[in-house]
């Protein structure tokens, strides 16, 4: 059985009959797992989940999910919960009601389980459950999930800028990649893979303001091993750089996007 066909059993057996649909979207569907690659499920319930079922889930996932899975090292899993009213009819920011990921094991080790809260990176996934999802179970994204307004993909999209930069020092790879996808997402309205988001930037950049994200996207690729040493100095400016190039593109919600945005003074 496949991992995600793990998830989906582990889903069923903590919410049985409320599981509405899971879907597996991500770099197994864009492209392809990468080295670095969670397997990414974004499930969807048709009742509001008690603390026993939250708990279950976070017992079962941590069962099956990176290093601590029960069977040997498996690829991380990342599992977003919703409720079906949250997200339909479609209103912003959504409540999420559960979400697993690994850098969330030690609390959970802890004994802690996750409570329903606000995340309106929910905007995000959902868009791009709608937009190259692949159902596990229940049916395609398209007809269960409602489209998210361009404006509230671009809320969430620049929401959550300080927290990544926030996290740039712990979590370099993820956070470089992820500022050229915001970058992306707001020139193109596309939410592009990864990779794909890093080609895009790069393309846009001036040369020497290419060495951090270079770096992140071949890491992610696999091509080289993750040490930041050497360009420790350069990242908080490149980081910056990729910043300052998502908050220039202007908000044209409703009309075509500026598809060959540049930084600021670096054209």
């Amino acid at each position: 059985m496949r991992q995600e066909e793990r998830v989906v059993e582990a889903l069923r057996e903590a919410l049985g009959p409320d599981l509405v649909a899971a879907y597996l979207y991500g770099s197994a569907v864009s492209g392809g797992l990468r080295p670095h690659s969670d397997v990414d499920v974004f499930a969807v319930t048709g009742a509001a989940t008690t603390h026993d079922q939250r708990a279950r889930l976070v017992g079962g996932l941590m069962e099956l999910s990176g290093q601590g899975a029960a069977h040997g090292q498996e690829r991380p899993v990342e599992l977003t919960l919703v409720q079906l009213t949250a997200v339909r009819p479609w209103r912003f920011p959504p409540v999420r009601e559960f979400q697993y990921g690994e850098w969330l094991r030690d609390a959970y080790e802890r004994g802690e389980t996750p409570s329903p809260e606000v995340d309106e990176d929910l905007a995000l996934l959902v868009t791009m459950v709608r937009q190259r999802g692949v159902a596990l179970f229940g049916p395609p994204a398209t007809e269960l999930l409602e489209p998210v307004p361009e404006a509230d993909v671009r809320r969430a999209t620049t929401a959550g800028i300080p927290e990544l930069l926030a996290e740039l020092e712990t979590d370099t790879r993820n956070v470089v990649l992820t500022l050229a996808r915001v970058w992306a997402t707001l020139a193109t309205g596309e939410i592009l893979s990864k990779d794909a988001a890093a080609d895009w930037a790069l393309a846009r950049l001036p040369e020497e303001e290419r060495d951090v994200l270079t770096h992140a996207r071949a890491v992610y690729l696999g091509g080289t091993e993750e040490s930041w040493t050497a360009l420790r100095p350069l990242l908080r400016r490149q980081a910056q750089v990729l910043v300052d190039a998502a908050r220039a593109v202007p908000d044209v919600s409703g009309s075509s996007r500026n598809r060959e945005a540049r930084p600021p003074g670096r054209v």
